[in-house]
Order: structure tokens, then sequence, then C-alpha cells
């Protein structure tokens, strides 16, 4: 791939967020003064591959719209599954022209803290590949299979227990931004659709038809607010970098 593609960035910010437990929807969630999805914005516009920015929203967010970004943006509604939103927001990039060699950056609204540095080396290692590479990190944590054995009538709720200690040596975390190959995504895409697949990521949708994605070392500091506790350590990473 010798030619610059253009980038198309986009922010997933439709749904809940469910495990945070919060009133609102997490992307509103406010550190430092602005919410979420603001900062997050925020650091894709450092980057000089990017000037734009697609907020892939729900059909009744009424919040997104009245805030101020550090990017120019425009929207599209999102579906009920993460998938769903990312097709939607894929078919609104296609409709302005753009061409299938051309890159879609996908990056969670909940990561407001991913270092510069690597938002451009994901993008750059991308440019190189035929469907696209990822932010990710190897895995240091001992991992642990689980099961649960059948509860007692004294027990109200199962318990967890150590099976098995799985092999750490090939694996990865994964992290947002994702950037692949607009054609080749919105035929993964179309795949799980056709599928009915559950996936997580966009990179797994590329794993189901055996379509390799680059992994770039990415951040610690790139951490996803899930619980109210990820709140706490977000602020003190987002002083730091500051």
């Amino acid at each position: 791939m010798n030619t610059i593609p253009n980038i198309h960035a986009m922010i997933v910010a439709a749904g809940r967020g469910s495990r945070f437990g919060a009133s609102i929807a997490k992307q509103y969630t406010m550190l430092e003064g602005q919410t979420l999805l603001q900062h997050s914005v925020a650091r894709l516009a450092c980057s000089d591959y990017i000037d734009r920015c697609l907020l892939v929203i729900s059909a009744d967010d009424s919040t997104a719209q009245q805030l101020e970004f550090a990017l120019r943006v425009h929207y599209a509604v999102g579906g009920a599954e993460r998938w769903q939103s990312v097709q939607a927001g894929v078919e609104a990039i296609s409709q302005t022209g753009a061409d299938d060699s051309d890159l879609v950056l996908i990056h969670d609204a909940a990561r407001p803290a991913v270092p510069n540095v690597d938002i451009d080396q994901v993008i750059e290692a991308a440019m190189l590949e035929p469907y696209g590479a990822i932010l990710a990190t190897p895995v240091a944590d001992t991992l642990k299979a689980s099961y649960q054995p059948a509860i007692s009538a004294e027990e109200s709720r199962p318990h967890s227990y150590t099976k098995s200690t799985m092999d750490r040596s090939n694996m990865w975390q994964a992290q947002t931004p994702q950037v692949f190959r607009l054609g080749q995504l919105k035929k993964v895409l179309n795949y799980v659709f056709e599928h009915q697949l559950s996936i997580t990521d966009e990179a797994s949708a590329f794993e189901q038809l055996g379509f390799p994605i680059r992994l770039v070392s990415g951040s610690r500091q790139n951490i996803k607010l899930t619980y109210p506790d990820d709140a706490v350590l977000l602020t003190a990473i987002m002083a730091l970098q500051s």
C-alpha cells in the first residue's frame, strides 16, 4: 500500500454502559470538567491524520449535539448492539463517497486517556496492512478459568472457583482505536449480520473470516471506564498526561 489513504474517525457512543451503574449514559460521565465523549474526541483531535469525527449515538440521545468538541463532528444513529452501531457508522461514511481502501478508525467513547502517540502508531501500522491494525497490550496478569458448582438451598447466589490457569504467552488485551480498511470492514460486518454472530469488537469479526489484523502494542494508560472505580484511575492518568 503505497498511497496514503483517507482516515475516517468514528466514536461509538450509542451504549448505556450498564456495568457502570450510573443513571446517565457512561459517555456523559464528567471528568475534569468535560464528558468522557468530549475527552475522547479531543484525543483524536491531537492526531494530524484526523480532522473530523463521526459520532454514533442512540436515537434518543439529546445530549451529544449540545456539547462542544475539539473536532468537527457529524452524527449517525446506532443500534442495539455495538456491531450495529459500527455498521451504521460505516454506512454513513460510505455515503460521503469514501473509497473502499480508506481507513476507518473506531474508538470507544469510554477511553479518554489514549496517548496521542498510540493513535498515530496504530494508524500508520494500518496503512501498511490489507485489513487493519488495533491497539492492544500483552496480558501481564495470571489468567484463571473458573467454574460455578450447583448452589445449595442456603446460598443466594453461586460462587466461582478456579478451574485452571490459562497460558498467557500469546494473550493480548484489546484496546481502541481499531483501524480497518473500509471495504473489508463492510464485508465482515455483513458476515456478522448474515450469521447473527456475537462479537465484542470489530477485530473479532475479521478473525471469524481468517483475516489477519496487526497488533500494535499500546500504553496501559489507555484504560476503559467500565466500573465506578475506574473514574479515579482515569482522573489520575489524565492529570499526569496534561
